[in-house]
């Protein structure tokens, strides 16, 4: 399977300690919807963007958050195989580092 299509299991790093999160894309034809599940909340995915880049695929998408903050999340993340390397932001926040694998088509 290539590009960010399925589900993954999602970690990002942050100051508070490591967020473990489970995310699942899937393409529509009209392009990518998603949805977050992590900390006891499932939110939708915003503005999912994605473009070819070379061995992989940049996607980048907004969120927002209730728990463990309020917060409105934007990710920048580069999908090569079954995994993703990049990261996330809040706001005026220094970025978060964010690694998954891919856990199902």
């Amino acid at each position: 399977m290539s590009g960010i299509t399925g589900t993954w299991h999602l970690r990002m790093k942050t100051p508070i300690g490591t967020i473990d999160a489970h995310y699942r894309f899937t393409d529509t034809g009209d392009g990518l919807t998603g949805i977050a599940a992590g900390a006891g909340e499932q939110v939708p995915l915003h503005d999912i963007v994605r473009e070819p880049v070379t061995g992989g695929e940049r996607v980048i998408w907004q969120q927002s958050i209730t728990k463990p903050l309020r917060l409105n999340l934007a990710y920048d993340v580069t999908v090569v195989g079954d995994h993703l390397t990049g990261h996330s932001r809040a706001g005026r926040l220094p970025r978060t580092a964010v690694t998954g694998e891919r856990t199902g088509a």
